[in-house]
């Protein structure tokens, strides 16, 4: 999954550690988000939304790979 939090983030002149403040998570979790090693829980993708005043779709873009049935 693709996401504009890097974008998003910096646009608004925080820090992770900020963002990381404001989701309740540790900045960590926010640069594994960031670099797409981590795919948020539903929660947390709504206070992502919640955060930015925008919504999941906006944040998050599915991949090929994303979209693809189970074999």
């Amino acid at each position: 999954m693709e996401n504009s939090l890097r974008v998003r983030r910096a646009a608004n002149g925080w820090s992770q550690a900020h963002l990381a403040d404001l989701l309740g998570v540790s900045r960590q979790t926010v640069n594994a988000l960031e670099t797409g090693r981590y795919d948020p829980s539903l929660p947390l993708a709504f206070r992502l939304a919640r955060v930015f005043a925008t919504t999941i779709e906006d944040l998050f873009t599915p991949t090929d790979s994303d979209l693809r049935s189970p074999a």
